[in-house]
């Protein structure tokens, strides 16, 4: 049984006030709240079982290697994966994405080669390949949704050319909640010989992920995201596209041997993941993901479409509000506008005076406000901790705001 009120005890944060009002938290599509064992396990590995890992030989540093080295095992668990050193740890999707960027497409692909992208995409997923249309000449293609917010994956199929190389699309918006049929896009890319990277900053919260039935060459996830520590996350990369690429940094833990006249890499995962890694972070999203995985990601995801759901129609009985993204099988992310002058900031402003947390502005989707033709959205974030009482809370808040811009 899906507990709520348990699992809302497991997070500490959700029982205080903000602004003299219980605090509804509805931000997480930017960043999650963490439970009580991700913190516990922190501060413990600070306070009792810190050292550096890899190359020390003592108790401690034994102890946190096994650790640190552990969550490799649970990210592929997590995401599917069948073999660990398919999992490179990072500090995030930003630094996936990079990696991918500039060891694999940059030294293959030449002028006039394609990327294509969905109109949907954050920033994390266009500056990139930005770099390589700026430095190389690359070509990005761009594929529009529909007006419900709905991306065809035979559109993203059919604007495959022989100079495409690669598709970089994410798998769940973070402003429109639509979820993409990467799997379907996988298959015909790889008949066709072109590599599929996903973004799966948003998906990997609200769904259980498979990235061996996805078909993905690269699926790249974000600790903070995943009610794990910020500066922690992962990219799955698929073994071929491993022995493909090059390193991207350079520094320890990548190079087997260094000599003044030469240098040799490690073997993958090692080869991408230079420097020392944040260890406690990683060691937090391990508990993350077993805290989520004991919770059971097809519960999670009932459980939130039951918000969806809920959230939905309390919405649509507000005729002056305007919601953007309207799939029917969206996850619990609803970005919205209000009729008038009222300003995404003004309507954030509002809502917190009545303790709701939302984000506002342009969510790091600027082709995709373009497309909209907005300048910025609120947009209210569901996550597995979240109830109906506080959707309740949120429409309340919303009239309120209605009422002063009205």
């Amino acid at each position: 049984m899906y507990d709520v009120a348990q699992i809302r005890a497991d997070f500490p944060i959700l029982s205080r006030q903000v602004n003299g009002k219980p605090l509804v938290y509805l931000d997480n599509g930017a960043s999650a709240q963490k439970p009580r064992v991700v913190i516990d396990a922190i501060t413990r590995a600070y306070a009792e079982e810190y050292s550096n890992v890899h190359r020390g030989l003592h108790y401690l540093s034994n102890l946190a290697t096994e650790k640190y080295e552990g969550v490799r095992g649970t990210i592929a668990r997590f995401l599917g994966a069948a073999d660990e050193e398919e999992i490179v740890m990072n500090s995030g999707t930003t630094e996936g994405i990079n990696t991918v960027a500039y060891g694999w497409a940059m030294p293959r692909m030449q002028a006039g080669d394609e990327i294509i992208l969905s109109v949907m995409e954050h920033h994390a997923n266009i500056v990139p390949w930005h770099f390589l249309r700026e430095r190389q000449g690359v070509v990005l293609k761009w594929v529009d949704v529909d007006s419900t917010g709905a991306l065809d994956p035979q559109a993203v199929i059919d604007a495959i050319t022989p100079r495409t190389k690669l598709i970089a699309i994410t798998h769940l918006s973070n402003v429109l909640g639509t979820v993409v049929d990467v799997k379907a896009i996988c298959a015909a890319a790889r008949d066709k010989g072109v590599a599929v990277l996903v973004d799966g900053s948003q998906a990997a919260v609200h769904m259980p992920v498979d990235v061996a039935d996805i078909g993905c060459d690269f699926y790249a996830i974000t600790g903070h995201k995943l009610y794990g520590p910020s500066g922690s996350g992962a990219i799955y990369i698929r073994r071929e596209r491993m022995d493909e690429m090059i390193p991207f940094m350079g520094g320890g833990d990548m190079i087997r041997e260094v000599h003044k006249d030469e240098v040799t890499w490690n073997d993958p995962p090692m080869k991408f993941e230079a420097g020392t890694p944040g260890i406690v972070q990683q060691i937090g999203l391990g508990v993350a993901l077993d805290y989520m995985m004991g919770l059971g990601m097809e519960n999670i995801a009932a459980h939130e479409a039951k918000l969806r759901n809920y959230t939905r129609s309390k919405l649509d009985g507000l005729n002056w509000l305007q919601v953007q993204g309207t799939t029917p099988d969206k996850a619990a992310i609803f970005s919205f506008t209000l009729d008038g002058a009222a300003h995404a900031h003004d309507i954030s402003t509002i809502l917190d005076k009545k303790g709701v947390a939302v984000r506002a502005g342009q969510h790091c989707t600027g082709p995709l406000m373009d497309h909209l033709g907005l300048n910025a959205t609120c947009r209210a974030s569901f996550g597995l901790y979240n109830t109906e009482a506080e959707v309740d809370t949120l429409v309340e808040a919303l009239e309120l705001a209605h009422e002063l811009f009205a």
